[in-house]
């Protein structure tokens, strides 16, 4: 078992607006380090934080209900869960592998971009995915591309990680583009990123993409995403669905996502 890490958050909470800001103090023997929530690096280097801070003291359910909402979508289809083969992107330190893996997906393949987010894996969950890549897949080699095709995986999720400059659309995209035609999709996105006013390339990628030919949506929730440091809900989007064709750059082009 993980030691406890004397963590102290800030006594007000950043605005919703300012959520990728947001940091704490990790306390040691000798002083006190700032670290922001998206400073994935050096949260993965200590043993245990990133669980204290995202899941015991922030009350983070995501893993949970992104695979509830797909296990739900295709319950509606002639397909099995547990026969998936599944694309975690934005895998990190495996927290949505452990939730597939003990809901019994068969075939598990992880993608990140962080070196320390494996190095945590390999520490802390060793064993829970078949395959794990530190890729960019905005600059995917077309050797590595045909690596991770091998896997023939037909579903993609990615949870906790969309929206905020973790993953680019770009690299979204090439994940979606991936997995099988008629493989499943789900993920979590911040709920403002469905609203007409937010223009960022990601918000608009999503919400075209949610009404578009390339994918069928068969589940979407809005859910307490997890606390803030104040303790007020931050809500998300869950959606689940399923891909009918690769996204073209023609489409991308017509509505305004460039990358």
């Amino acid at each position: 078992m993980n030691k406890r890490h004397r963590v102290q958050f800030p006594k007000n909470e950043l605005s919703d607006s300012d959520q990728d800001e947001s940091y704490f103090y990790l306390h040691g023997t000798s002083k006190k380090r700032k670290i922001k929530f998206h400073d994935y690096d050096e949260i993965y280097q200590v043993p245990g934080l990133y669980e204290q801070i995202f899941y015991d003291r922030l009350k983070c359910i995501s893993p949970n209900k992104v695979t509830s909402i797909l296990e739900s979508a295709i319950k509606q289809s002639s397909d099995n869960f547990t026969e998936l083969r599944v694309l975690d992107l934005g895998a990190g330190n495996g927290m949505m592998g452990e939730e597939l893996k003990k809901h019994g997906v068969s075939r598990l393949v992880g993608v990140d971009i962080i070196p320390e987010a494996y190095e945590a894996l390999i520490r802390d969950r060793p064993g829970i995915y078949d395959a794990y890549y530190v890729e960019d897949f905005c600059a995917l080699s077309e050797e590595k591309k045909e690596e991770i095709e091998s896997w023939q995986c037909d579903c993609m999720v990615t949870v906790a990680a969309l929206g905020f400059g973790d993953i680019p659309t770009k690299a979204f995209v090439n994940a979606f583009n991936i997995i099988s035609n008629e493989g499943w999709v789900a993920f979590n996105i911040k709920d403002t990123f469905l609203d007409s006013s937010d223009e960022t390339g990601f918000s608009k990628l999503i919400r075209e993409l949610i009404f578009s030919k390339y994918l069928d949506v068969y589940h979407i929730e809005r859910y307490r995403h997890r606390l803030s440091i104040d303790g007020e809900p931050l809500h998300y989007f869950a959606v689940a669905g399923r891909k009918n064709a690769a996204i073209s750059q023609e489409f991308l082009q017509s509505k305004g996502v460039l990358f």
